[in-house]
């Protein structure tokens, strides 16, 4: 690893060169358009605490997991193919389309896409529905058979959420080819209304009439998936798109985009396969563990949404118009400038949540009918998979480099490293730690894969040049662990069991929480994490023209 002089050069300072002053231009790009969609999965993700604290209040623990067993297709599928897939195989294509043969051709290619693509979730969403049993039965054989046929009944409901998010899917990446990113943003959120609102207003009207009360569960779902769909319209017919475009199954880029996107599906599936291998596990071992890794996952969910999903959607435009034009350099330097984000943002939040997660679970979720036990349990798996927060973030912004590069099939041998890891600590650790063995296994192959990914794009790019991003990780470690041990200390002793919502403990974990991150930048600072210096000084600019 090189290391800076001591002393600033005497003489003259030369304007940067081209080369230099363009990685830096793009990467201020990608994170003003990462905190757009930032802003927006904050949203999104606040709603979806909102919900989550609302559905554990109402529903009792078996209800709910039989709920969240038949929403895990559904959401693994939303997840795959809405935060990954459809980005990383269309949003590349549609680029170069429109890079090379303008707007139109691109609206055409989208075209073909829709035509594609709508018929194929149509047959999907009336298979689900057809095979509940069957695939029920795929994750969830340790459930009794009430539970067993409940979560049969809500999963032919919620099925067709997945044509829903399809659809939204692919408008998502029409935007995004176009660097629009608001609208794409903001409407994950509406789900979290329409299952909010489903609870508070349908729940009371059910129980009256003497109907389950989780046909408004289902109900929002449905409702939620319609309007992530309409609330991109408006945008999409703006700048040209449209689902009735002119488009053909034959264009050379539909056939592009689909050769991307079958590898791409089997690559990012892993992680998803490996909750839904989880949920199986978990559903062998009693009433509550689906529930407690649901929850548990959904809070780990907000960092690595908030920053890490949305950086490498911000990335992946900017990095594809770079590759296109052959520029190695420049993408190489843009992709550690993301890293570089990712990590400063991904490894505070990986100590933090593991420090505070009896509070925040005991906060969000300890009432109704929600137990002390539950918060425990969740709490106790959720340290363990707020473990591999950095390193599934890494892993999100490390991909968009291969699909840059049109290359989705490469990464699919760090996707079984993956998958193998996970089933074997699985079985490791799942008899000693419970559900939490589960958690920690997620954590530890996402650690591998995040190795053998790296790897693969060294052979493909050659030299990386990470040593600067490995020492500004290592200095953003220490810093995170100072923070840790305040969080520890301010929070340990407290009886968040008891009396988590009383307004000094609400208050105690508010100011952890902004004492703990403004310890961390401090840190950092002294310690020269060029990041905590960048970030302190835009909230100055941001403050000083507000006055």
């Amino acid at each position: 690893m090189t290391t800076e002089p001591a002393q600033p050069p005497v003489g003259p300072v030369a304007p940067p060169s081209p080369a230099t002053a363009a990685p830096a231009a793009e990467s201020s790009a990608v994170a003003r358009r990462a905190g757009l969609v930032g802003v927006g999965i904050l949203l999104s993700r606040f709603l979806g605490a909102v919900r989550d604290v609302v559905i554990a209040a109402t529903f009792a623990v078996g209800l709910t997991d039989a709920f969240f067993m038949a929403f895990t297709i559904p959401n693994a599928l939303r997840v795959l193919f809405g935060e990954g897939a459809a980005s990383g195989a269309f949003v590349p294509v549609l680029t170069e389309a429109r890079e090379k043969e303008g707007t139109e051709r691109a609206a055409t290619v989208f075209g073909g896409l829709v035509r594609v693509m709508v018929p194929v979730l149509g047959v999907v969403t009336v298979l689900g529905v057809l095979l509940a049993g069957p695939l029920v039965y795929a994750y969830a054989s340790g459930f009794d058979p009430q539970r067993f046929d409940l979560t049969v009944q809500m999963t032919r409901w919620v099925f067709p959420y997945i044509f829903l998010m399809g659809v939204a899917a692919l408008v998502t990446a029409a935007l995004h080819s176009r660097k629009s990113f608001t609208a794409p943003a903001l409407s994950p959120a509406l789900l979290n209304v329409a299952l909010v609102l489903a609870c508070l207003l349908m729940v009371p009207l059910l129980d009256s009439l003497g109907l389950p009360t989780w046909y408004a569960l289902a109900s929002g779902v449905l409702v939620g998936g319609a309007l992530q769909v309409l609330a991109q319209w408006p945008t999409l017919r703006r700048l040209g798109f449209g689902l009735t475009a002119a488009g053909s199954h034959r264009d050379p880029y539909v056939r592009k985009a689909m050769r991307l996107l079958l590898p791409l599906l089997a690559s990012l599936g892993v992680y998803q396969l490996n909750v839904i291998f989880a949920r199986q596990f978990a559903s062998h071992l009693g009433r509550g563990p689906v529930s407690w890794l649901w929850y548990a996952q959904r809070l780990v969910e907000i960092p690595q949404g908030m920053f890490a999903l949305a950086i490498a959607s911000a990335a992946l435009p900017s990095l594809s118009e770079i590759v296109s034009r052959g520029d190695r350099e420049e993408a190489l330097a843009l992709f550690r400038a993301t890293l570089r984000m990712t990590l400063f943002v991904a490894i505070p939040s990986t100590v933090a949540l593991g420090a505070l997660a009896l509070p925040i679970v005991a906060v969000l979720f300890g009432r109704g009918e929600f137990s002390p036990s539950d918060v425990q349990e969740t709490a106790y798996g959720l340290v363990f998979q707020a473990a591999g927060i950095w390193a599934v973030a890494s892993v999100r912004t490390v991909v968009p480099m291969f699909h840059a590069h049109n290359d989705t099939s490469t990464q699919v041998a760090a996707s079984a490293t993956n998958l193998v890891v996970f089933a074997a600590l699985s079985w490791l650790l799942m008899d000693s730690m419970r559900h939490a063995g589960l958690t920690l296994a997620i954590s530890l192959a996402a650690l591998a894969q995040l190795g053998v990914l790296l790897a693969l794009l060294r052979r493909r790019t050659g030299r990386l040049g990470l040593g600067r991003v490995v020492g500004a990780a290592a200095r953003m470690g220490v810093a995170s662990a100072v923070m840790g041990v305040l969080l520890i200390a301010l929070t340990a002793s407290r009886p968040w069991l008891s009396d988590a919502l009383a307004p000094t403990q609400l208050g105690l974990l508010g100011a952890a929480v902004v004492l703990g991150g403004l310890v961390y930048l401090g840190v950092a600072h002294v310690l020269g994490v060029e990041e905590a210096s960048t970030f302190t000084h835009g909230v100055l600019r941001r403050v000083r023209r507000r006055r």
